[in-house]
């Protein structure tokens, strides 16, 4: 069984910044990709950032590109987004996922794993 756990969201004002990170931990698991995906209240869950594990190859959905930035820490099996020139739009829980086999990254159904969930609120 594979754990991710999330922390850094909060309240932040439009056009400020905030870093969220995300940590798997367990036995004998193998991640191919891990992702960033928000669901914003009445909305389903969509597709942030993601990344290939191996080659850190990152992907972006349009609406973040060029504001957000997915990273990874092998050595802590950590997954960093960090967010600037935030909107109010941005305001949703965050979630991340972890793909063990080869999946497409924005994908979500594909995913195997998931975290709890952080906060993310941007207002003034």
């Amino acid at each position: 069984q594979v754990q991710l756990v999330e922390s850094g969201g909060g309240l932040v004002q439009p056009g400020g910044s905030l870093g969220l990170s995300c940590t798997a931990s367990g036995r004998d698991f193998r991640t191919y990709a891990m992702g960033w995906f928000r669901q914003a209240p009445g909305k389903e869950r969509v597709f942030v950032a993601g990344l290939i594990w191996s080659d850190g190859l990152t992907y972006y959905a349009d609406s973040v590109r060029g504001r957000f930035a997915i990273y990874r820490d092998i050595t802590k099996n950590t997954v960093y987004l960090q967010m600037e020139s935030l909107k109010p739009e941005d305001t949703a829980v965050y979630y991340c996922g972890l793909g063990s086999t080869q999946i497409p990254v924005s994908h979500s159904e594909y995913y195997d794993y998931w975290g709890q969930g952080t906060q993310v609120t941007v207002s003034s």
